[in-house]
């Protein structure tokens, strides 16, 4: 049971970072019968900017998610929140998972957007050939480790690391 439950954190972990999708784009109006005069150009409206920005960041999170700096600003907001989230539990962690964090996401800034997009296909393909059987009880192994309060989950990686 434990294995699982690690083996589904993992997933999760990898689910979080392999799961970042760029934002569709909005369809383009149709164009109007009647043709306006060109006179001025439209201002080019911004897309409002997914927060927290990297300067918002305290100096703990951006030296833990430095790998991720050059692509910060690409990241949709859930995937920034997910990365602060792994910020935060990055000092509770022990030293060899610090730098197997720091690998990942050393690893994962490196890849082209392509090989991203290609990572997250993967995934979805390796997730879709799992017996939904198998997926419903990973969801409720997943569901029932997330209820359990934050010293036991220590416990069980404390546990797993002794292995």
């Amino acid at each position: 049971m434990l294995r699982v439950l690690l083996a589904v954190l993992g997933l999760a972990l990898a689910a979080g970072t392999v799961a970042q999708q760029p934002a569709p784009e909005a369809p383009k109006p149709a164009p109007k019968a009647v043709a306006k005069p060109a006179a001025k150009a439209a201002p080019k409206k911004k897309l409002p900017v997914a927060r927290p920005t990297w300067i918002e960041l305290t100096p703990e999170q951006r030296q833990v998610l430095a790998p991720l700096q050059d692509d910060w600003e690409n990241l949709e907001r859930e995937r920034r929140l997910k990365w602060i989230g792994i910020a935060k539990r990055y000092p509770k962690m022990k030293p060899e998972e610090q730098a197997k964090m720091q690998r990942r996401m050393h690893d994962w800034a490196s890849l082209t957007p392509e090989q991203r997009r290609q990572a997250r296909e993967n995934y979805k393909n390796m997730i879709a050939k799992t017996p939904p059987e198998k997926r419903r009880k990973l969801r409720e192994q997943w569901a029932e480790y997330q209820a359990l309060p934050p010293q036991e989950r220590e416990e069980l990686l404390q546990e797993k690391n002794k292995r």
